[in-house]
């Protein structure tokens, strides 16, 4: 089987939400929703491409949720769901994908197995979808909210994202169909004749549609473990003309000395959240020995550490460094250095603290011999 592409529908308003922007940009655990549901996408083996279907008016959000994701580029979605999801379809022509999984971006915890089962029940159906079976007894309202039957629950499923498809099928429905208003896209296959099947969903992959979803979201991060790493790194002084301290080149009459760049916050800070998942320190991932590194920017360090605790399940909750020194001075340059990490790890500003401090004229740094720095990093891991 070919290649699966990876469609996000996010062109909605989420009027049930409310609140001052769509619930797909919404802050859950310190990232838009959409950024947790487009990483499930791109941390997937069998996922070659993601393209995001956005509103005309929320490009700026989107840009900010995204950052620095390898994805495509986003397509402007239509008036209704089902003119944005064909031309997102549209969009993808030229990508030469066999398969495409069509996914809800306010769906944030849609796993790799699900996504796996999708993929692999695509082999002999033209489409397959989520489920979970009905376990609740269901009843039919009367006009008054009265009862007016007990409705058998044998056999009802609650389908879920992402629906998959062979392209070519689900785009000529959508294109052959486009005048019908259908509650998924699976029907619009169901239409056709052709057989969808049903492969195992899960509870946790529910839609944020309300503010109590989200708070719902909000416990299922939280209800994990919470680990804690701390990290200390002591660089000394050398001639230059500008130090790297937090990913940010500060002016100075000296330079420090290290193998890499010698940004000393940036050290601290990633053996901080490599403690925290129990990965060791900078050393074991990035020796000094191996030549590769001389010179290289530390955010390659901090960006591998969110790497592997995002590969582990680890959210990143908080972190805070702490600079120690005479000079130079820390505080001009906080504000610069906090959205620089904050960027490199992917968490939002406000999870990011940076403090500077003397030792009052003792010890090396109290001699103007070098900067050490300290840094404890939170990470919340995700429940099993």
């Amino acid at each position: 089987m070919g290649g699966c592409a990876a469609l996000i529908v996010a062109a909605g308003r989420g009027s049930r939400f409310g609140g001052d922007m769509p619930k797909q940009y919404t802050l859950l655990a310190g990232r838009p929703v959409l950024r947790h549901t487009v990483s499930a996408f791109l941390d997937h083996p069998h996922i070659d491409a993601v393209r995001v279907v956005i509103h005309r008016d929320d490009r700026d959000l989107y840009d900010r949720a995204i950052g620095s994701l390898d994805i495509l580029e986003p397509v402007i979605g239509g008036e209704t769901r089902q003119d944005s999801v064909r031309l997102g379809l549209e969009s993808l022509e030229s990508a030469g994908s066999e398969t495409v999984l069509i996914h809800d971006a306010a769906r944030p915890f849609v796993d790799r197995a699900l996504i796996g089962r999708v993929i692999a029940a695509l082999r002999t159906d033209a489409g397959a979808i989520p489920a979970v079976p009905v376990s609740d007894t269901l009843k039919r309202a009367t006009a008054g909210n009265g009862i007016g039957e007990t409705v058998a629950r044998e056999n009802l499923w609650r389908a879920q994202t992402p629906q998959g498809f062979r392209y070519d099928d689900i785009l000529s429905a959508h294109r052959d169909l486009a005048g019908e208003t259908l509650t998924d896209d699976a029907a619009l296959l169901e239409r056709l004749g052709h057989r969808v099947s049903l492969v195992e969903g899960s509870e946790d992959n529910f839609k944020i549609t309300t503010a109590s979803d989200l708070a719902r979201a909000e416990r299922v991060i939280g209800g994990g473990d919470i680990r804690t790493g701390f990290g200390f790194d002591v660089h000394r002084f050398a001639p230059g003309d500008r130090v790297m301290l937090c990913g940010v080149a500060v002016p100075h009459d000296l330079g420090l000395a290290g193998h890499s760049d010698a940004d000393v916050g940036l050290h601290a800070l990633t053996d901080a959240i490599l403690g925290a998942i129990g990965e060791g320190d900078i050393g074991v991932h990035f020796p000094p020995s191996d030549e590769q590194w001389r010179g290289a920017a530390s955010d390659i360090f901090l960006a591998r550490a969110r790497d592997l605790a995002a590969a582990k399940g680890g959210l990143i909750a908080n972190v805070d460094v702490t600079l120690i020194c005479e000079r130079p001075k820390v505080s001009p340059y906080r504000p610069a250095m906090c959205a620089r990490i904050a960027e490199i790890l992917h968490i939002d500003i406000s999870r990011v603290n940076i403090k500077g401090t003397t030792t009052e004229g003792l010890g090396f740094t109290g001699r103007g011999e070098g900067i050490a720095a300290q840094a404890v990093a939170t990470i919340r891991m995700k429940s099993a």
